[in-house]
């Protein structure tokens, strides 16, 4: 069996919260994730379920690289303890991210092509016409309708459409391992299926996803395994179906329980 896309040993991160009065209370730390293992292989689907704040952007930070950790974070076999800064650059290349929030990715001045195009177009510099035809093959195929795409992305388009522009941003460059977090969230039941087809074809062609979601009906029909955070640590993990319909954990339970009456 080949080494596993991620695999991820005893992670921990801390963040140091400031105390409103700071002369009277000492700065709170706050373990936001608690020795977290998980291994996710090429080309599977893995959901990271839970409520807001129990970690699940923190993880993705991570595993980008972008905070301080303890234990081990190791992407295609190479921990990010191990890699100087053009390791890094390189690693970052083969990695896509959805933004929970698409005005974090996106230059608000730029038009939607643009927008789609600069990250190929920062890789490639001589190799611009190819970036535009991915662009607008991408575009086209999240159903962002041609008339928006010279259209600047702060003042014409919809936040459900900007989710889908910063999509194909993240896929513009065919990343090996794509980093969703809640990248459904801003788009209504006609157009987040179609979302999600986009996101599984990838998977299909060998592309390797990591998503976030509070959803777990999303999790059962976009991801095989899923782990369930609950205040930064794994309370349970393993194929997504069966976990839903026979939860062992009471955390995992309360979710459940507070969803629609699931179809199986």
């Amino acid at each position: 069996m080949t080494d596993p896309v991620i695999a991820v040993e005893g992670l921990s991160v801390e963040f140091r919260k400031r105390a409103a009065l700071p002369f009277l209370r000492p700065p709170e730390t706050i373990r936001a994730l608690d020795n977290l293992s998980l291994s996710v292989r090429k080309g599977e689907s893995f959901a990271v379920v839970g409520e807001s704040g129990s970690g699940k952007t923190t993880l993705l930070r991570a595993l980008l690289g972008l905070i301080p950790t303890s234990g081990s974070v190791r992407l295609w076999g190479v921990d990010w303890s191990e890699r100087d800064e053009a390791g890094r650059r390189e690693a970052r290349r083969r990695i896509g991210y959805v933004f929970q929030d698409p005005q974090a990715s996106l230059p608000p001045t730029l038009t939607v092509l643009k927008a789609v195009t600069e990250p190929w177009d920062l890789v490639y510099p001589d190799r611009r016409p190819e970036g535009a035809e991915r662009a607008r093959a991408l575009l086209s195929e999240l159903r962002l309708p041609e008339p928006l795409w010279g259209a600047r992305v702060k003042h014409a388009v919809s936040g459900g459409q900007r989710q889908r522009v910063a999509l194909a941003r993240a896929l513009v460059l065919e990343p090996e391992l794509l980093l969703c977090d809640e990248p459904t969230a801003m788009q209504d039941i006609s157009t987040r299926g179609e979302v999600l087809d986009v996101l599984l074809r990838r998977v299909r062609e060998g592309m390797t996803m990591i998503l976030v979601t509070h959803d777990l009906l999303l999790a059962r029909r976009a991801a095989g395994r899923a782990v369930v955070l609950r205040h930064g640590v794994s309370v349970e993990t393993g194929d997504t179906a069966a976990l839903l319909q026979n939860p062992v954990h009471p955390y995992t339970r309360a979710l459940i329980d507070a969803l629609p009456r699931m179809r199986t």
